[in-house]
């Protein structure tokens, strides 16, 4: 007998290449599939995970089969068939528990313990497969390689794992690999040493070397169509992955409608002009579009037909588009555009072809109508010098735009649209008011004209600007009504005054200004009563001013608020009456409690006999209707006594107190001096 060691006997150095070419491509792809399992979830994750298990674990088992095909030995050698199939299982189950272990993310060891999981796999792999060959002679086993060799594979795939799930290493990835095809590497030679064999003089047939490459062939090959289907799955993933990528980004950066670029696409767009602008000295210029007609036709033809009339509107605006020439849906009816150009006459080309195709008739279906626009132009470096400046001054020039009936574009101009900025910024700066605690209610008193007692306060409404100071009323009630933010102010001055006047120790009236937006937009009769419920105010001392226009814009609707309103025990006035063009036929529709004479009546009186007149007549229509009269605008003791003289019920103005926060009103009350000066 003799004794032959399994490293030092020949081998084939062709099929060690081919071992080794099976084990590094079959651990690449299962790397990226393990990859994929890291960055799915739940059904997805455990698809990857199999893909990465069935890579993994018939990869090393090519790897060891062909490994071990490639040594030539002396004594008959045979495989197997069930031991050498049970080994590939042990291969690609233990490779799927270690590689879920790995990815399952439930610890900070989780890596180690994953990858530790699959190299005690793959050595059971191992001698799985060395229990399968069987050769014609006795083997021995050094138990201290074996030893030696289960722990480089299960301490190599351990730190393998770890560093690839981990990833904080630069070349993680990569240093990974390498890892992992030393632990199989290192496995199967230590083992390999560890076994001696013993051969038997039976006089059994020496396989061939040929025989032994076509089996080892054969072994690449199925492991090498593994590797391609892991190939073929990682490469689908990719591509899906990226074609979805590419429909997100063209959903990001396109507006679903029209197909043009949107606002984000538009401003990445602008900032690479104006980079390049700043770099090579050219101009660039932004246009802010919208369009004048797009709500006819949504509101005439349905939202079908604006759809069609935006998409049409698009169309023609991508055709007219040169070199250096920009467009985009901002949103609703709004477009952009940007160009860069060096000579004015080119800018002036563009808008005038954006003008021309927004102006030609459009035609939806049998419906035929011309969109129009405002279009506002800002230029760089002229009109600013940032991209936010150039859109900004572009929309204030768009907005004079609109209100010029002679001209659909406009170029900016400092000294006509920083009037509008600076009405803009204010318009933002009054919805924050309430919330800065800026606004605050002032009282100005109502005397009866025949005792002079005090009978009720109007209450006014003042605003504490942090930087303006005080802005007049006259200034800052317009354009609330104007951007809407009259329904929060009105709500917060009814709300406010109504519990401020629960506190008086006087039972004195309150007069609440109303707006026609307030009347005409809320449920005014259930607000009022809210309001009422939280404050304790009886509704009596609650009285609620409207002026003429307020009714006259949806008189219907109007009277029927008005009326709900009085039937809560609160009273209504008709304000500044005198100035309106129907102000009898408004008398006449509604029985209001109180008519408040306009203060231009009261300016006049002493030196106008018209003016004189129109109060005496305005006056007896009073009594013969039962509706008190109040006079505003009271200045002078010479006004006071006329009003007296014709029998006018209460009056309020200056000479009888200026307004003033509510406590300075009530001290100048109980010191018996109301009609002292007071500065507002």
């Amino acid at each position: 007998m003799r004794v032959l060691s399994c490293i030092a006997t020949a081998h084939n150095p062709w099929l060690v290449i081919l071992a080794a070419c099976v084990c590094v491509s079959g651990s690449w792809v299962a790397f990226g599939l393990i990859q994929r399992a890291l960055d799915r979830q739940d059904l997805q994750k455990a698809g990857w995970v199999f893909l990465a298990s069935v890579a993994a674990g018939s990869s090393v088992w090519c790897t060891h089969f062909i490994a071990m095909l490639a040594y030539s030995s002396q004594a008959p050698v045979a495989f197997e068939p069930l031991m050498t199939m049970a080994s590939l299982l042990v291969a690609i189950a233990g490779s799927g528990l270690g590689i879920s272990i790995a990815v399952s993310r439930k610890g900070a060891a989780s890596p180690v313990l994953g990858g530790g999981v699959l190299g005690a796999a793959i050595a059971a792999m191992h001698f799985t497969g060395m229990l399968a060959y069987h050769v014609d002679g006795l083997i021995v086993w050094d138990s201290g390689y074996v030893v030696v060799s289960v722990i480089f594979a299960v301490g190599l795939c351990a730190l393998a794992f770890d560093c690839f799930v981990r990833g904080s290493l630069k070349y993680a990835h990569t240093a990974a690999l390498v890892l992992f095809v030393g632990a199989v590497v290192l496995l199967h030679f230590t083992a390999m040493t560890a076994m001696s064999v013993i051969p038997f003089v039976t006089g059994a047939p020496v396989a061939t070397a040929s025989d032994m490459q076509a089996m080892a062939v054969a072994v690449a090959g199925v492991g090498l169509l593994v590797v391609a289907t892991g190939v073929a799955s990682h490469l689908i993933d990719s591509r899906a992955n990226s074609e979805t990528v590419e429909r997100l980004q063209q959903l990001a950066l396109n507006d679903a409608l029209t197909g043009l670029p949107n606002r984000v696409s538009f401003n990445n767009h602008l900032a690479r002009d104006l980079s390049h602008a700043l770099s090579a000295s050219r101009k660039v210029a932004v246009l802010a579009i919208d369009l004048d007609r797009f709500k006819e036709i949504n509101d005439l033809r349905g939202h079908q037909a604006g759809d069609q009339a935006l998409i049409i509107v698009a169309n023609r605006l991508k055709g007219l588009l040169r070199d250096g020439e920009f467009v985009a849906r901002i949103g609703g009816d709004e477009f952009a555009a940007a160009k860069r150009y060096d000579h004015h006459s080119d800018l002036v080309d563009f808008a005038g072809r954006i003008e021309t195709a927004l102006f030609t008739p459009i035609r939806v279906d049998d419906f035929e109508s011309v969109a129009g626009a405002s279009i506002g132009v800002a230029t760089y470096p002229q009109d600013g010098d940032t991209q936010e400046r150039l859109t900004c001054n572009a929309d204030l020039a768009m907005y004079r735009a609109k209100l010029d009936v002679t001209r659909a574009v406009c170029f900016y101009e400092s000294n006509m649209d920083e009037a509008a900025r600076a009405r803009r910024n204010l318009a933002q700066d009054l919805r924050r008011a309430i919330d800065h605690k800026q606004l605050e209610l002032y009282y100005q008193v109502q005397t009866s004209v025949a005792t002079g007692d005090v009978s009720g306060y109007e209450v006014l409404l003042r605003w504490n600007h942090p930087q303006l100071g005080k802005v007049p009323p006259s200034e800052f009630i317009p354009l609330a009504e104007e951007t809407g933010s009259i329904l929060a102010i009105g709500d917060w001055v009814l709300k406010t005054a109504c519990v401020e006047a629960a506190t008086w120790k006087s039972l004195h009236k309150i007069a609440v200004n109303i707006s026609a937006m307030q009347l005409l937009h809320v449920d005014l009769p259930q607000r009022v009563q809210e309001i009422l419920l939280e404050s304790g105010l009886s509704p009596s001392r609650l009285e609620l001013e409207i002026t003429e226009t307020t009714v006259i814009a949806d008189k219907q609707k109007a009277l029927l608020q008005l009326a709900r309103i009085r039937a809560l025990g609160v009273t209504v006035a008709i304000d500044d009456f005198g100035t309106g063009y129907s102000s009898f036929d408004t008398l006449r529709c509604f029985p209001f409690d109180k008519i408040k004479l306009d203060r231009s009546f009261m300016s006049e009186i002493e030196t106008s006999p018209q003016a004189a007149a129109i109060v005496r007549a305005v006056l007896t229509l009073g009594k013969s209707l039962d509706i008190p009269i109040l006079a505003e605008g009271v200045e002078t003791s010479d006004q006071l006594e006329i009003l007296k003289r014709e029998g006018c019920d209460e009056a309020q103005g200056y000479f009888l107190g200026r307004p003033s926060p509510i406590g300075i009103a009530l001290t100048r009350e109980s010191s018996g001096e109301p009609n002292a000066a007071v500065a507002a």
